[in-house]
């Protein structure tokens, strides 16, 4: 049994960090672009291109019938059954259903042009540009369901290349366009990343599977099954992109620009930075759940080793990144992004509970409940807008800041209420003594910011980060063999 556990933390951790150091490269790459981004746009600029691809994500997510996660699902099974005919067929029709929300996507953001921009701006006239972005919508619905293939296959290797292709592409593709065009180039550099972005994962799915379509009613009525499930996505999908959405455009409206910008800049350091760590949750773990047939001992185990494992990695890097932010913000975006640094430390802390939350948030999707997602999707995203504009309205960008952090509280006691009641889950005692044992340390890393940043802040800065990573590798090494690996590699060099 111990042995058997083993095996399953070395897998989860094989490939957290697999995903974990693609993503490691990925941001070290999205650093320079997103510096070279932020000198160029400043946090005008930043907050401009923040609100087109809020509402960019929201029409996504609001056509593209949910086929990025259910197909994943839907082609997982047939992998896992290794029934290749039914698998082929299923890939095709994924494929035929994204082209037609890819249509479907473009019309409408064509379309609600001027809706868009009556809620978004109270400035100028933008219509023309969502007309201009409504492929960005097509190109993103046919990357969703290719890359919904690649997950579904576990084509693990093809999608950390992509991975890393897409935000070498960015780079190469979209800095020299702000460069020449500053703002101007807002709207072009959205088109030509979302190409990029497609022609990569189209050109890694399509070597695997041939490409085959089919618009006729007998197979197209083969993926119905998919687009209900799809369709509680959607929902979901809508009710997230809209509260991100709504957000942005009541920092507009209720501040400016700069202000957007900097909870951008905010939302970007903790989700995407802070967040590399849960890569390997949608890639890795959720074709894993997707697998395990019903509920019990075996999906209670699945769940909570994933919870175990996000914790311990991603703790001691949240408490570096809550104590170099003095360093890193400007450092990454530039020293006008500085305001927004005491919200982005406070939103750091929301990442401890979504290292423990985010696993137990799949279990509806692996079995395809889409009433229960649904549901805690909608009560969690109704919550951080309420939040959001209560806590700014009080105490500005700090607020939003408090903002996010409690609603994930509010997030963290919900799935677990909830996922308890419906599935029976119960959480592990070791998840319990490893929450007690580094959410004080993070805690203590956050105090350390309301003292001046001299040599004391940086060793007791210090300290914290050796005392969580020496409880993490404390623990790894009694669950796997990752000393004896860490050693044998040192030793190979």
């Amino acid at each position: 049994m111990k042995s058997r556990q083993s095996n399953n933390y070395s897998h989860i951790l094989k490939y957290t960090g697999v995903f974990g150091g693609v993503q490691g490269l990925s941001v070290l790459v999205g650093i320079v672009r997103n510096k070279l981004v932020a000198m160029i746009l400043g946090p005008n600029g930043m907050g401009l291109m923040s609100l087109f691809t809020s509402t960019i994500k929201l029409i996504s997510d609001s056509t593209n019938f949910g086929i990025g996660m259910s197909a994943v699902k839907d082609v997982s099974s047939h992998y896992t059954s290794q029934d290749s005919a039914q698998m082929r067929l299923s890939i095709q029709v994924i494929r035929s259903w994204s082209l037609l929300t890819a249509l479907l996507g473009m019309l409408m953001c064509a379309l609600l042009g001027p809706l868009l921009n009556k809620w978004t701006f109270t400035w100028g006239n933008h219509t023309l540009h969502y007309i201009f972005l409504s492929p960005v919508v097509g190109l993103m619905a046919i990357t969703s369901g290719e890359m919904a293939i690649l997950k579904g296959t576990r084509r693990l290797r093809a999608l950390a290349e992509i991975s890393v292709m897409n935000v070498v592409g960015a780079l190469v593709s979209s800095v020299p366009i702000y460069y020449f065009f500053g703002q101007s180039g807002i709207i072009p550099s959205l088109v030509v990343i979302a190409l990029f972005q497609m022609v990569f994962t189209v050109y890694y799915s399509f070597r695997m599977f041939k490409p085959r379509y089919s618009f006729s009613r007998r197979l197209l009525c083969k993926g119905f099954g998919m687009i209900r499930l799809g369709f509680a996505f959607v929902v979901a999908g809508i009710f997230g992109s809209g509260a991100e959405f709504f957000i942005r455009s009541y920092l507009n409206t209720a501040s400016s620009l700069d202000v957007v910008g900097l909870y951008n800049a905010g939302y970007m350091m903790t989700m995407t930075y802070a967040g590399l760590v849960f890569s390997a949750m949608e890639t890795d773990y959720f074709p894993r759940l997707s697998s395990i047939e019903g509920t019990g001992a075996e999906l209670n185990k699945a769940v909570n080793e994933q919870m175990e494992v996000s914790l311990l990695v991603v703790s001691p890097l949240l408490v570096a990144f809550i104590v170099s932010q003095p360093i890193l913000l400007p450092l990454f975006y530039s020293g006008k992004f500085l305001p927004a640094m005491k919200m982005i430390q406070i939103m750091i802390l929301a990442m401890y509970l979504r290292a423990v939350k985010l696993p137990v948030a799949y279990i509806p999707l692996a079995k395809g409940d889409s009433k229960s997602y649904l549901l805690m999707e909608s009560l969690y995203d109704l919550a951080l807008v309420l939040l959001v504009i209560f806590c700014f309205e009080n105490w500005g960008l700090t607020g939003a800041g408090i903002a996010v952090l409690l609603a994930a509280i509010f997030d963290f006691f919900l799935l677990f209420v909830y996922m308890g009641w419906r599935y029976d889950f119960r959480l592990s005692s070791n998840i319990l003594r490893f929450m007690l044992l580094q959410l004080p340390i993070g805690a203590l890393a956050f105090s350390l910011t309301f003292q001046s940043y001299g040599w004391l802040y940086w060793l007791e800065g210090a300290i914290l980060f050796l005392v969580s990573i020496g409880i993490t590798l404390q623990i790894l090494r009694r669950k796997t063999h990752i000393i004896e690996f860490l050693r044998k590699k040192i030793v190979k060099k």
